[in-house]
């Protein structure tokens, strides 16, 4: 079996199953799905899988974040379930957005429309950086061959940038990918900057600020030729535009001679249009909009950084960061740099600065388990994993992490660090700060200690409060070991299963023994058969049985799963007595099982009882009976 095959498989299903699925795409950390009915897809149960960070619903989007691996868990659900990927876009997707409010759409638009381009557009901004970082070190000749050759790697995506997002963008507006991807070529067309090189044959708009020298003129009409390397609201915009014309011809045109006629036609209407009123007035509108975003900045840049980078993880964990992302590329396109969306860069230190105080002063396992690779990430610019896994969790800890980002958002605004290609993200981000005009180096080292301060900074204020909620939580309980004491509220649950209890660090899976899902005890079951450990509701039952997911109606959230890897029996061996929603009482019978059937089907039957949402606990106390019987005290919950 391939690595991530069961996960794609839990994934798909628990999204309400592939015909659920409008469409799907992915960012760095997130799988991004347009479902048709949010309600069928169970967030629990997908919070609880071992690879899924946690879910967030924006924008009209189902997300499930992942973390690093999200690019193998994509290739995979594209692979094995039958789903088609890119994002694009299905007829039942008009009907999926009548709800979305404007913002809604926007964000959809954009994310759509940029997300497949990130990576490469990330990767050619990282190799125009490291040009020019190693021309102004002089460790290679900035006019050599070899300077010459890195040029073309980083700036061929730039240059062609127009046909990349009419590419993504016809996907998003049902467009023929192919002809959209001409209309971009038009826009970048090498004829163009040959005839605009020439005397013009008069001038438009004289004394404006949109006046504009006419070289060519199409049917006695006038052409208003412009620079569209590396534009971004022109291509779109085009594409928009041809869509509608497109889907024109297709009704009226007769099927027979459809292959051909339609695109004939399209392209004999849309790129003259676009060349002559489309390109110029999306080319003024992203002038007006770089206008804009200058404006306000300049009205206070350190309010607008302290603003911008305070914020920038609540706009991430939204996926509101995604309105800002063309008004960056815009920026860069219009001035050559952009001074305004940068101001988000201290954000990923200031998490890690976080992340590392609660590693160093955890004695949680579990916690310590995830802090590592969540400190990793965030070196490299991806910071999901502390957000969602790490500092989220212990809301304190997360507005310190913004305290401290707002602080170096001021600080790049104070410093005018300017940020000149869109590239990597974290430490990758710092050549991007090189001027690559002149070589100079002063915002690249501005920006190095922008990201020292705001790390400082973070790690300063999280370590000297923070307080491990197992320490707390037992020094606590010593104080109220009276069974007479009303200083705690206490909930007892009670075994659901009987058998001999197996510390939960002796699982042999290591999202279980980790603690990574909650903290617990297993049992290895002596009889087949799980009830309620206390008086509850079912919110979570696996179609396949192996698994149940309860909140008792004092709040606390259970999960019994039973089994290692049993998902992979696929139901067999096991017999559900109740259906999600339902209110069960303390002792009644919810699943039966086969425990000795199923070691025969190679699987473990050590069975997990977890409080998924231990982190809203003082302490969560297992019993140290080595064996227990069904509805003997098995948990102490310390609320």
């Amino acid at each position: 079996m391939r690595k991530y095959e069961l996960l794609a498989a839990d994934i798909v299903k628990l999204v309400g199953g592939k015909d659920n699925v409008i469409s799907l795409t992915h960012c760095i950390t997130r799988l991004r799905f347009r479902l048709k009915d949010e309600g069928k897809a169970q967030d629990d149960a997908l919070k609880a899988l071992s690879g899924v960070v946690t879910v967030v619903k924006n924008a009209g989007q189902y997300q499930v974040v992942i973390g690093n691996a999200v690019g193998d868990v994509y290739d995979e659900i594209v692979a094995s379930q039958g789903i088609e990927g890119a994002g694009g876009a299905a007829a039942d997707d008009d009907g999926a957005k009548k709800d979305m409010s404007l913002l809604d759409r926007f964000i959809d638009l954009v994310s759509g429309v940029f997300q497949p381009v990130l990576g490469v557009l990330a990767a050619s901004g990282m190799i125009k950086g490291l040009t020019a970082l190693l021309g102004a070190l002089s460790i290679i000749d900035p006019k050599g061959g070899t300077a010459q050759m890195m040029n073309i790697v980083g700036d061929a995506f730039f240059f062609f940038l127009p046909v990349m997002l009419a590419y993504t963008a016809a996907k998003k507006f049902r467009m023929n990918p192919f002809a959209a991807m001409t209309v971009g070529a038009a826009l970048v067309y090498p004829s163009l900057a040959q005839i605009m090189g020439g005397a013009p044959l008069y001038t438009l708009f004289a004394g404006t600020p949109f006046a504009s020298a006419v070289h060519i003129e199409f049917l006695g009409i006038p052409v208003l030729l412009m620079n569209y390397a590396s534009s971004v609201i022109p291509a779109i915009v085009a594409v928009y535009f041809g869509a509608k014309v497109e889907h024109f011809f297709a009704r009226v045109i007769p099927t027979v001679i459809k292959g051909f006629f339609v695109p004939f036609c399209t392209l004999l209407v849309v790129i003259p249009l676009t060349l002559m009123v489309v390109g110029p007035v999306a080319t003024w509108a992203g002038q007006l909009v770089g206008a804009a975003a200058m404006a306000i900045y300049d009205v206070s840049p350190v309010i607008s950084g302290l603003f911008i980078g305070g914020f920038w993880q609540i706009f991430v964990m939204f996926g509101l960061h995604w309105g800002f992302v063309p008004v960056m590329l815009n920026n860069i396109a219009v001035y050559g740099y952009d001074p305004l969306v940068v101001t988000m860069f201290g954000a990923t230190f200031a998490q890690i600065g976080v992340v590392l105080a609660i590693l160093i002063r955890t004695k949680d396992q579990g916690l310590r388990s995830l802090s590592i690779p969540a400190f990793i990430s965030g070196v490299f610019g991806v910071t999901e994993p502390a957000i969602y896994g790490v500092t989220l969790p212990r809301k304190k800890y997360f507005v310190l992490s913004c305290v401290a980002a707002g602080v170096g958002g001021a600080l790049v605004a104070f410093f005018e660090i300017h940020i000149y290609m869109y590239g990597g993200l974290g430490i990758f981000e710092y050549p991007c700060f090189v001027d690559p005009a002149t070589g100079d180096l002063t915002g690249m080292y501005n920006g190095m200690i922008v990201s020292l301060v705001s790390f400082v900074l973070g790690f300063l204020l999280a370590f000297p409060v923070y307080r491990d909620e197992a320490k707390e939580a037992t020094s606590l309980a010593v104080t109220t070991t009276d069974e007479k004491t009303n200083a705690v509220q206490r909930e007892i649950l009670a075994a659901p299963v009987a058998g001999k209890v197996v510390p939960l660090a002796n699982v042999p899976d290591e999202a279980f023994s980790a603690g990574i899902l909650g903290k617990g005890i297993a049992i290895e079951p002596s009889v087949g058969r799980v009830v309620a450990p206390a008086d509850a509701t079912v919110t979570t039952l696996f179609p396949t049985g192996h698994a149940i997911g309860l909140i008792t109606d004092k709040g606390a959230e259970i999960l019994i799963h039973i089994g290692m890897d049993t998902v992979k029996l696929e139901g067999k061996y096991f017999h559900a007595h109740v259906q999600q929603g339902e209110k069960v009482k303390k002792g009644q019978l919810l699943i039966e099982f086969e425990p000795e059937k199923i070691k025969e089907a190679g699987y473990p039957v050590v069975t997990p009882v977890l409080v998924t949402n231990t982190a809203s606990y003082l302490d969560v106390v297992p019993t140290e009976a080595g064996t227990i019987a069904e509805n003997e005290n098995l948990i102490t919950v310390v609320a």
